[in-house]
């Protein structure tokens, strides 16, 4: 009995050691571009109210500014909701680096005006770099939109 406590702390030790927090939900964290930005919405996002009524409605959108680092695009698709960090991806947090929301893509102020669609986060044929826009949760409980990142 005495040999066998020996192998299974080791043996709990190496299975201890394998696993890891997965908090990979998003894309962010493997993209040294963009801090990981906490925030939640909570009860704010009501689409009975005017400023977001047009969520109610499929393929509209609305710039949620006071998410995210600089801002949060909500898309309602007429099945589903996403949201996206409205920073570029492909560039270090800078002056130029907010997008600006037309229709269904984002856009980059920098001088390689990146390009990325809001329903998936992909980028746009021309955009330099490798990673797609940074994915929120969502949650929808009636006519309420909770947009967060914890």
């Amino acid at each position: 009995m005495k040999n066998r406590t020996p192998i299974l702390t080791l043996i709990f030790t190496v299975i201890l050691s394998t696993c890891s927090k997965n908090d990979d939900d998003n894309n962010q964290n493997n993209n040294p571009n963009i801090p990981r930005a906490v925030f939640d919405t909570g009860a704010s996002i009501n689409t009975s109210l005017p400023q977001y009524n047009q969520l109610q409605f499929p393929n509209n959108n609305v710039v949620i500014d006071a998410a995210g680092i600089n801002g949060v695009v909500l898309h309602f698709s007429g099945n589903s909701y996403s949201a996206f960090e409205l920073s570029d991806p492909n560039h270090p947090i800078n002056s130029c680096t907010q997008l600006s929301v037309n229709g269904i893509i984002a856009t980059c102020g920098c001088d390689d005006g990146n390009a990325y669609e809001i329903l998936g986060g992909a980028p746009q044929q021309g955009t330099t770099g490798r990673y797609t826009l940074v994915r929120y949760s969502v949650e929808v409980n009636g006519s309420v939109i909770r947009v967060f990142n914890n």
